[in-house]
């Protein structure tokens, strides 16, 4: 039986839950359980700490396992990402005084607050930089003021936080972080073959919808130009004369866009469906 680690808590909890039930896994009906198996799937997930995630996964002692990638890489933990769940999505930033740093390079020697030590001390390691790391569990913005650090490496969102404690951000983001599958290689075993494809069709069926319209058949070349689809858009005679219906998939985030091309182009009766679920 497969055995898969799950954030207990958190931001990643409820997403990581929900993609699995979409994929079609039993998940716990009481947020106070600690396991749930799936007889159906010969699946058992166990819900843990986000960071003890990678820690577990990298003994063997569970299968997989879903956490974040910033929590990945600070825990140290020999683990290795198989599949980002584009969820969870942190840009993890530096941020000093204003007026006191220009550059990243200018952080060599100073003292650095945050809550995720391992990253930034694996930057700093790549990056052939050395300055004091400071731990701290949360609220890091303070640490300058209050005298612990001379700058800090956070998660920053809207920088509406960094603001009001006089803090500016410097340079590129250190991480950009989301949800990811983690296995203890960098092959996944062979059991979770049927969940790589289940989580790929979620995936997929997030990104794209299904695109289906009418246009005259002179047009066909130009309408399916816009909307190639994946392997091949769908095209079917329609009973009125020198007239197509055509279905494709399309990226979600460029549908608008694709409809008001096709509908300048001639195309008629255009309409967009959600994708449940697929297998490509």
């Amino acid at each position: 039986m497969l055995r898969i680690a799950i954030p207990n808590k958190g931001t990643l909890s409820a997403p990581a839950t929900q993609m699995l039930k979409d994929a079609g896994y039993r998940q716990r009906t009481d947020p106070k359980d600690l396991a749930c198996r799936d007889e159906a799937n010969n699946v058992e997930f166990f819900y843990l700490r986000p960071r003890d995630i990678a820690t577990y996964v990298a003994s063997g002692d569970l299968d997989l396992g879903i956490t974040g990638r910033d929590l990945l890489v600070d825990s140290g933990a020999p683990a290795s990402e198989l599949l980002d769940l584009n969820f969870g999505g942190a840009t993890f930033r530096w941020a000093a005084p204003a007026g006191t740093l220009t550059s990243v390079d200018q952080i060599a020697g100073k003292r650095i607050a945050t809550a995720f030590p391992g990253l930034v001390g694996s930057y700093l390691t790549e990056h052939e930089l050395k300055a004091d790391v400071v731990r701290l569990d949360g609220a890091v913005e303070n640490a300058v003021r209050l005298g612990v650090a001379d700058l800090i490496a956070d998660v920053v969102e809207t920088g509406a936080t960094l603001r009001q404690a006089g803090l500016v951000t410097l340079g590129e983001p250190l991480m950009r972080s989301s949800a990811v599958l983690i296995g203890r290689e960098a092959e996944p075993p062979a059991a979770a073959t049927q969940l790589l494809r289940r989580l790929n069709g979620v995936l997929v069926a997030r990104n794209f919808v299904m695109l289906a319209y009418d246009v005259r058949a002179d047009l066909l070349e130009q309408a399916t130009g816009l909307t190639p689809g994946i392997e091949s858009p769908t095209v079917s005679p329609l009973h009125r004369e020198g007239w197509v219906a055509v279905q494709a998939m399309v990226q979600r985030s460029q549908v608008h866009r694709v409809m008001d091309e096709l509908y300048e182009l001639g195309a008629r009766a255009i309409l967009v469906t959600d994708i449940a679920n697929c297998r490509l």
